[in-house]
């Protein structure tokens, strides 16, 4: 008798006072932070985004809508893992249904992120964006040739540096990554060349993609992709201000 009494699973017991719905609800958050990869990356972006307005000395108003945005892209991440542990509760195999309600589910943080996303430039751009057209036209003038010289040299460079390393193919692997090194290459030049903040910010947020589906291919690695848009950053930025300093 006293055998099976220690056997027994305890039944889990709803809480009835405030502070232990309190603590419930702090334990859901800390598992879906261990558990979700996505989760840990919404805080260190919602933690980088509240330093910059509180460095930025936003408004109050500004604030506050910052401030929701992040909120609700917490509270769908946190929906989301809700729904993943139901599903894998009641489907534990493959089922169709169960992966439409976890796409679904994952679609909603990614409309809530790009909403937070659309806020965060509408209220930060104007702080931010002024004085990155100013250090862009520190650094950069319009020259056809000297963009066409940088991208050349970095080509040059990254087919040496495969020679030298010897690993992969010319197209395909290899150190650096050529596609990242062209590509970051290409967004420095239209930032220098324009010294428009929105065109570099989207010339980056390409080279970025570009650098990205490098990765998700396993063509190259981590370190590989960064050295590549390293080196073509930096050499087209050195390029482009001589061009500038000669002309």
């Amino acid at each position: 008798m006293q055998s099976s009494e220690e056997g027994r699973v305890p039944e889990p017991v709803k809480p009835d006072r405030f502070i232990d719905s309190v603590n419930c609800a702090i334990e859901g958050i800390i598992h879906a932070a261990r558990a979700e990869k996505h989760m840990r990356n919404h805080f260190i972006a919602a933690g980088v985004v509240l330093l910059a307005a509180l460095f930025l000395r936003v408004t109050p108003l500004e604030f506050a809508l910052l401030a929701l945005s992040i909120l609700f892209v917490l509270f769908a991440e946190l929906i989301n893992t809700a729904v993943e542990a139901v599903v894998d509760l009641v489907s534990p195999g493959y089922n169709h249904l169960a992966k439409i309600a976890k796409d679904t589910a994952a679609g909603a943080v990614l409309v809530a992120a790009c909403g937070a996303a659309i806020m965060g430039y509408l209220i930060l751009a104007k702080y931010i964006l002024p004085p990155y057209g100013e250090v862009l036209a520190m650094f950069g003038a319009p020259s056809d040739i000297g963009t066409m010289v940088s991208i050349l040299i970095v080509i040059i460079v990254v087919i040496m540096l495969k020679g030298l390393i010897g690993k992969g193919t010319p197209l395909h692997g290899g150190a650096p990554s050529g596609h990242a090194a062209v590509a970051f290459s290409i967004a420095t030049a239209a930032s220098l060349n324009s010294r428009d903040p929105l065109i570099s910010l989207l010339s980056i947020a390409l080279a970025l993609m570009v650098s990205h589906s490098r990765l998700f291919m396993r063509i190259h690695t981590t370190g590989e992709v960064v050295a590549g848009s390293c080196l073509g950053a930096g050499l087209t930025l050195i390029v482009l201000f001589l061009f500038k300093l000669l002309g």
